[in-house]
């Protein structure tokens, strides 16, 4: 028998650790060659491990809300074999080569984050807090002091998530703030956190960034707490607002010959290719091929350098059963034909929706698009995807009469017609490129030839 190390897989560039949130098996339990092991999340996406080889899960090295960095082993599975055999895990699996070279990603920096490192009082020790604890802890208005009072149940006296919902919920409730007692810890181990004093716990609430002032509850409300995904769409919502000024500029197309190509191809483009031809690769086609004209909208922000991206991620806002959203890329989307645009697009749609997806498929988006026409609306206003510069929105398709322009004279006709909208970060994007940029778009959509093969 050979023993495997589970390890924590490579999640992104960005992405150093991850919280685990569900073991689907225990010690004991047998387990399949890619069969899911465990259940993590990132501030990103909930992904799955599963297990490289098949064999007998013996070890599990991190509970359920501990936070585990990239590399590090998560459980150990024994398996068939000599003793020499060579371990390979998931995380030594190369990544695919880019497509372009271009300068290292450059990361997200939200406004005014909390601090990382607090220094305890009386210590010169700094006690360590993951990002999905920092984002609760700064959706939930919880102040640094009082983030170093909360008692920690993880390894090493880490608050958890559990730790810092529980304080939450009981500061909430009026009743002692202290509900989680600290695990015993070693010598080498950081010290866990004083306990509140009286004082503390007695003191009056102060109203926190979502609890504002002056909200009056009548017996007919109802209070529904935001889910961790919730809370870091909000969060990454008011980071881009507050990090770019935005602009939106509008425009129409006349989508006819598009509408009638697609409905005159679908069928046989489903029968002969397995996969269903929507209007999503059709819009992304003539999205690419505006912004090869428009440089300027695939780039991004870095201090007072402008990066302009080489590679043509676009990804595609995709609304979730549970209402949240999240927005998966379409990798090298320049790259792709409409056969591999569709079944790109197809595969992440239905991913996002039966919650598979993998970490790198919401990575290194260079622009994105969403279709707010899916749900009925004409026109809207995006916010910026950061650290990306420009967003679109497609609105729905509507029959109008609209006058056509012919070389005999004007005459009246009904046109399958859609508004489009572009918001811009106008730090680097005037009004005029993103205008031009925005035409460029409705001018390929409203060129689509009618005669051309599926």
């Amino acid at each position: 028998m050979a023993i495997v190390d589970l390890v924590m897989p490579k999640l992104g560039e960005s992405i150093m650790e991850a919280t685990i949130l569900k073991w689907n098996k225990q010690i004991g339990d047998n387990i399949a060659v890619d069969e899911t092991v465990l259940e993590i999340a990132t501030d990103k996406v909930d992904t799955e491990v599963p297990a490289p080889f098949a064999g007998k899960l013996i070890e599990i090295c991190f509970q359920v809300n501990d936070v585990a960095p990239i590399g590090s082993v998560l459980a150990k599975i024994e398996v068939a074999g000599e003793n020499n055999v060579v371990a390979t895990t998931i995380a030594e699996t190369p990544a695919p080569a880019p497509i372009h070279e271009e300068p290292e990603s450059i990361p997200y920096v939200p406004a005014a984050p909390v601090n990382t490192a607090p220094q305890e009082s009386g210590t010169t020790e700094a006690r360590f807090y993951s990002p999905l604890v920092l984002n609760i802890a700064q959706s939930e208005g919880v102040s640094l002091s009082d983030l170093e009072k909360i008692p920690g149940t993880g390894t090493g006296g880490r608050v958890s998530k559990k730790d810092i919902l529980n304080w939450v919920a009981a500061k909430k409730s009026g009743t002692s703030a202290a509900v989680t007692t600290p695990v015993a810890t070693t010598p080498t181990q950081a010290p866990s956190a004083p306990s509140i004093s009286a004082q503390t716990q007695s003191a009056p609430i102060a109203p926190t960034a979502s609890s504002p002032a002056g909200v009056v509850l009548s017996g007919a409300s109802e209070i529904i707490e935001m889910d961790r995904m919730r809370k870091l769409i909000a969060k990454h919502m008011v980071d881009s607002v507050q990090t770019s000024p935005h602009v939106t500029s509008f425009s129409e197309a006349d989508v006819t010959n598009l509408v009638q190509w697609r409905n005159n191809n679908k069928a046989t483009f489903e029968k002969r290719e397995g996969t269903k031809l929507t209007f999503t690769p059709l819009i992304v086609e003539c999205l690419v091929a505006a912004m090869k004209k428009f440089p300027l909208i695939n780039s991004s922000l870095d201090g007072d350098r402008i990066i302009i991206k080489k590679d043509f991620n676009i990804g595609m806002a995709t609304a979730l059963p549970n209402g949240n959203l999240i927005v998966p890329v379409i990798k090298g989307a320049d790259q792709l034909n409409l056969v591999g645009l569709s079944k790109s697009i197809n595969n992440l749609a239905d991913a996002a929706r039966n919650n598979k997806l993998k970490p790198d498929d919401t990575q290194n988006g260079t622009f994105t698009f969403t279709n707010v026409g899916t749900f009925g609306s004409l026109m809207g206003t995006p916010i910026i995807n950061q650290p990306q510069v420009a967003i679109i929105a497609i609105g729905a398709i509507k029959k109008r009469v609209a006058v056509i322009e012919t070389p005999s004279g004007d005459s009246m006709a009904i046109r399958h017609m859609m508004y489009l909208s572009l918001s811009y970060d106008h730090r680097i994007i005037d009004g005029s490129v993103g205008a031009s940029f925005l035409t460029e778009v409705a001018n390929q959509l409203e060129a689509w030839d009618p005669n051309r093969t599926a």
